[in-house]
């Protein structure tokens, strides 16, 4: 190989090296214009497991994008809570579900299950799906495929499941759709380090304002 064919080929080879470490260091765009993305709102920050002190579960508002106080819980001001191990089991406000934090109050709320690109899911499902196939809240994946993030037994560290959203009916009736992200401080997209910053959640969401099931939020 002469001279100017070596040195092109090595600028080449430079340039696809750049390329693909850039791609691997590049983040998913999480801002879509529509979407509200809430990053690095802290749970019980500070507890472990073992600790013999339980989780303090928080409780969040979609139309706010704010915490409610715990002195709401039997309220529709809230949409979802954060609860158990790192808060990391996310749940409904719903006063008639016993498994709801808002069992006995006022709130309607409901979750389903999609295993579809938050950007791909522009319909929320029927009032049938959600009566048929509903579920009270998402944590750890268990196999049963309603969880919103893998336990990895040998790091454990919880790994998001990829492609999966969630569809909620909120408290006071209204369609939206949740991408949990992360639960690491930073939302890093590889997690190495078991003393990570935690429970710090990551996440987006869209609400309807308008009662419609038009979750679009990608033109």
């Amino acid at each position: 190989m002469n001279k100017s064919l070596k040195s092109v080929f090595l600028v080449l080879l430079s340039l696809l090296t750049l390329a693909s470490c850039t791609k691997k260091e590049i983040k998913p765009e999480l801002e879509d214009g529509k979407s509200a993305v809430i990053k690095d709102l802290p749970g019980d920050v500070g507890n472990t497991v073992g600790s013999g002190k339980p989780f303090e579960p928080f409780y969040f508002s979609t139309k706010t994008g704010a915490k409610v106080a715990a002195t709401e819980k039997l309220t529709a001001a809230w949409d979802l809570a954060f609860a158990r191990e790192y808060n990391s089991y996310v749940s409904i406000n719903n006063g008639a579900d016993a498994n709801s934090l808002g069992f006995g109050g006022p709130g309607k709320g409901a979750m389903v299950v999609v295993n579809q690109a938050y950007d791909q899911l522009k319909t929320a499902p029927s009032d049938t799906e959600f009566s048929t196939n509903g579920i009270s809240s998402t944590g750890i994946d268990v196999g049963n495929g309603k969880g919103w993030f893998f336990y990895e037994m040998n790091t454990h560290i919880a790994v998001p499941v990829k492609n999966r959203t969630f569809v909620i009916r909120t408290a006071d009736g209204k369609f939206a759709k949740l991408e949990l992200i992360s639960m690491y401080k930073g939302a890093p997209k590889v997690v190495s380090d078991l003393n990570w910053p935690a429970p710090y959640f990551t996440f987006r969401y869209f609400l309807q304002g308008d009662g419609s099931r038009n979750l679009s939020t990608k033109d």
